[in-house]
């Protein structure tokens, strides 16, 4: 496996930034539009729930990537000095 470049990995991490803002997007219009009765505001809870879970995953990785980012940032960098 190749490694990715920072601009991939900083690329990776704005799509999945955005990925976690269009499914809090989406549990809230979901949410929205169901009807309030205790059925379906147990529906719009569950909804909620997910859009957490799945989120907080998402900013697991997304943490993950900026790390090996800063990583190859920073081995870049030793690798110039050393040649300058």
């Amino acid at each position: 496996m190749q490694t990715p470049t920072t601009a991939q990995l900083r690329t990776a991490i704005e799509v999945l930034k955005r990925l976690g803002e269009r499914l809090n997007t989406h549990a809230e219009n979901s949410a929205m539009q169901l009807a309030e009765s205790p059925v379906t505001a147990h529906q719009a809870a569950q909804i909620g729930v997910g859009a957490i879970e799945q989120t907080t995953r998402i900013e697991g990785v997304v943490t993950q990537l900026e790390q090996w980012r800063t990583e190859l940032n920073q081995q870049r960098r030793r690798c110039v000095s050393h040649h300058v």
